[in-house]
């Protein structure tokens, strides 16, 4: 990572710090994702003055950390990363200086650790004490978390994920047409519909929903919302081409046959349309929809 170029800010804002008890230290995620700690409310937070005749702002902690007291309990990695802290830009303006949120737990290892060997000095005896307060309010893992949570960033993180799975799935361009949806699909669907049979060749233009529904909606969260603005709606109100054209061979459309494989054995499983509509909700869930757990009910 960079020292010399100031990153831009992905999540996080002054007003949205990270909160340990009483503790409050602003936090950021930049855009390259690194979690990051501000330099001076790292400071404040672990109660170290920022004045001084030589030492001011966030020199403190660099200050702090190259005593000889702390040399047998701190590494030297730990002192580069302390002494060159990350530069960004803060997004109401201007630039600051941050840590790696993950300086923090290894900072306060140091510290009390010193603080048992009897290496502290009297007057840095409240830092160990703010140490204990931060320590027991996340683990070396948990503080990624823990910034995502406070930042926001869990929730950009998550559509960055769904941008991944739908670049896999759909293809840039048009792939040729070949029979994807057996006539089977189609025949289950007009039994549990009490249809004729006939709807299975001539199809009402509510299937196109309930596949819709079954398929596209079921395989990946936001696919569907993808796929159309790939196929849109033409001036006749059709679509020019079929959804499962806009699939990537592999794994796309491999795993659009698997699904509909799924989806048929739901068919053939259920007796009726209600029936089918709750095997469908708890085999194949949407994002964040709920079912019905159905305890006892035939």
């Amino acid at each position: 990572m960079s020292k010399s170029k100031a990153l831009k800010v992905t999540a996080g804002a002054p007003d949205r710090p990270l909160i340990i008890g009483d503790i409050e230290i602003p936090c950021y995620v930049l855009e390259d994702e690194t979690r990051v700690l501000a330099q001076r409310g790292m400071v404040a937070g672990l109660g170290m003055a920022r004045g001084g005749s030589s030492h001011g702002g966030g020199d403190r902690l660099a200050h702090f950390v190259n005593q000889k007291t702390l040399k047998p309990f701190i590494s030297n990695d730990l002192i580069s990363v302390t002494t060159n802290p990350v530069k960004f830009w803060i997004p109401s303006g201007g630039r600051a200086n941050a840590y790696p949120a993950t300086l923090l737990a290894d900072l306060c290892d140091v510290v009390i650790d010193a603080r048992n060997a009897g290496a502290l000095q009297k007057q840095q005896m409240h830092i160990a004490a703010r140490c204990e307060i931060l320590i027991r309010g996340f683990a070396r893992i948990g503080i990624i978390g823990l910034v995502d949570e406070a930042t926001g960033y869990q929730e950009i993180r998550a559509k960055r994920g769904l941008a991944t799975i739908l670049e896999k799935f759909l293809a840039t361009e048009l792939q040729p047409w070949k029979k994807t949806f057996p006539l089977e699909f189609y025949l289950q669907t007009c039994r549990i519909r009490k249809w004729p049979l006939e709807y299975a060749i001539k199809r009402p233009q509510v299937v196109a929903r309930y596949t819709d529904d079954a398929i596209y909606e079921r395989i990946a969260p936001g696919l569907l919302e993808e796929v159309r603005i790939l196929n849109p709606v033409q001036e006749d109100g059709r679509r020019k081409w079929k959804h499962h054209q806009w699939f990537q061979p592999d794994p796309g459309y491999v795993k659009l046959n698997q699904h509909i494989v799924t989806i048929m054995a739901l068919m053939r499983a259920s007796p009726n349309w209600s029936s089918y509509q709750r095997n469908l909700r708890r085999a194949c869930p949407k994002l964040r929809e709920q079912f019905d757990l159905d305890f006892g009910r035939r």
